[in-house]
């Protein structure tokens, strides 16, 4: 017999002596079970945690990956992507505040007024046309003294 073997049985003598013992034995197993369950829980709980922040970058580098080229510029709604153009084009001190009117609708400004001069509607026009999140940009905008162009 090997020292291996004497001592594995010793062990579990020991254990069995140890739970099935008539007068603390049942509580022995019972708090047992307990520990057994409440590790088996947090293992639970742990391979959860780890499964959705898994799921979470996995998403994330789905999303990143069909963006197009990486541009995450903001998406805005149509009042926000006004009031953002009417901030670009109105910036410089000599703009017509007063006179020109700035409309969105799906992405494309629409510049309504009267200006000064031509050149003065067509430089509106090209700032408007660099504001992030414009898809097109629509110039209704006349000299003083002419007729107002119609939308198409």
């Amino acid at each position: 017999m090997s020292i291996k073997s004497f001592t594995l049985g010793a062990a579990a003598g020991a254990a069995a002596v140890w739970f099935l013992d008539p007068h603390s034995g049942a509580r022995r197993r019972s708090v047992a079970a307990d520990k057994a369950g409440k590790y088996a829980r947090e293992a639970q709980e742990e391979a959860t945690r780890k499964a959705e922040y898994a799921a979470g970058v996995a998403k994330g580098a789905v999303k990143e990956a069909t963006s197009g080229n990486g541009d995450t510029g903001e998406q805005l709604n149509d009042p926000a992507l006004a009031h953002k153009v009417e901030s670009e084009i109105f910036r410089a001190a000599d703009a017509p505040k007063g006179d020109v009117v700035v409309n969105v609708e799906s992405g494309v400004v629409y510049l309504r007024g009267e200006v000064d001069d031509a050149r003065l509607a067509e430089r509106l026009e090209e700032e408007a046309g660099k504001v992030d999140g414009v898809r097109g940009v629509e110039s209704l905008l006349h000299p003083a003294g002419e007729p107002a162009p119609t939308k198409e």
